[in-house]
């Protein structure tokens, strides 16, 4: 039986990871402007023998300097939003949690439209503020919710709401006093969610949290499936479910954040990918969190080639997110009630 689970296992991340290469290889070759693999691969031979045409500059530049980091961008959020996911929902027993009940999004949300506001966001300046508030968020529900000996789905999810409800009112602050010309509508799109303007430097600042946060989800795996049976469970095995609960809480919100910080607020995300993945992988959490990661790289990339395809405008990420994910949602809700 387990090791029929095992192959199962292995062929679902086999599969994934082809899916993924071929997702991320079809998103470089698609968009407003068209590239084609003859040209991708004399632009691939140039960077060996240094002999560049100047015909094929223009695709270069659109290749590697625009479509490469958006990719590899879009890849991350989507991989640190669906295993903070799958991590909370396991860790509250509970299908519906997700980052954005733990005050994260709007945390981050207020601390990018403050650094905006203040730096017209260039620099480092507004996602650090967007990185900073979004654990602050987070320092906010554990002190409402009374200690860490208080985790109570209840008492968090209430905490992640009082938190959320005061940031969206500061964010509100924030525009009415931004300039209607330029700040305003700049706040108003990083609130949509975009890789637009996707760089290598955005990499840079989002893989430190995303990776160390995955990580520590990664290495909390087990004492997560124990979480998933209750807390009696985790007491007769020698572990203390509190500290636990509050450590995968931390890691899913620096993953989370740094999630943000470079992609604004994508909803949908982590509450839809754990359902799908956990009907592929089954609930074990240590072959469900690298099936989520995958996943939802994967769906995040299909959603962000989708959104720069679809119209000569580009649609911003959260709007698709949740065009897909709330109908989605809804389908796997009635089937699930039809079932008990």
């Amino acid at each position: 039986m387990r090791e029929e689970r095992n192959k199962h296992y292995s062929k679902i991340m086999i599969i994934s990871i082809l899916l993924l290469g071929g997702v991320a290889a079809g998103s470089v070759f698609t968009g407003q402007y068209v590239i084609s693999f003859s040209q991708f691969v004399a632009i691939i031979m140039s960077k060996f023998n240094g002999d560049l045409d100047k015909s094929l500059k223009t695709a270069a530049f659109v290749i590697f300097q625009v479509r490469v980091p958006r990719v590899i961008l879009a890849a991350m959020v989507g991989a640190g939003l669906s295993i903070s996911g799958s991590a909370l929902q396991g860790t509250f027993q509970n299908p519906l949690v997700s980052p954005d009940l733990l005050g994260v999004c709007s945390g981050a949300g207020f601390g990018a439209a403050l650094g905006i506001l203040l730096s017209g966001g260039v620099g480092l300046f507004t996602p650090v503020l967007s990185l900073g508030f979004g654990l602050a968020g987070v320092l906010l529900v554990f002190f409402l919710a009374g200690s860490k000996n208080n985790t109570e789905t209840l008492s968090v999810v209430l905490g992640g709401i009082i938190v959320s409800s005061i940031f969206s009112a500061l964010i509100s602050l924030i525009k009415y006093a931004a300039d209607s010309s330029e700040t305003l509508p700049a706040i108003t799109f990083w609130q949509m969610g975009s890789f637009a303007n996707a760089s290598y430097k955005d990499i840079w600042i989002a893989s430190v949290p995303v990776i160390f946060g995955i990580a520590g989800l990664y290495l909390l795996r087990w004492k997560i499936n124990l979480l998933s049976l209750g807390d009696e469970d985790c007491y007769t095995l020698g572990i203390n479910p509190n500290t636990t609960r509050w450590l995968v809480i931390l890691f899913a919100t620096l993953t989370t954040a740094g999630c943000v910080t470079v992609s604004g607020v994508i909803g949908w995300v982590g509450l839809v990918i754990p359902h799908i993945c956990r009907k592929l992988a089954g609930v074990n959490h240590g072959y469900l969190l690298p099936s989520s990661c995958l996943t939802g790289a994967i769906f995040m990339i299909l959603v962000d080639t989708a959104a720069r395809n679809l119209t000569s405008a580009e649609i911003p990420i959260g709007i698709l997110t949740a065009l897909i994910g709330a109908p989605f949602f809804a389908v796997i809700y009635n089937r699930g009630r039809k079932e008990r």
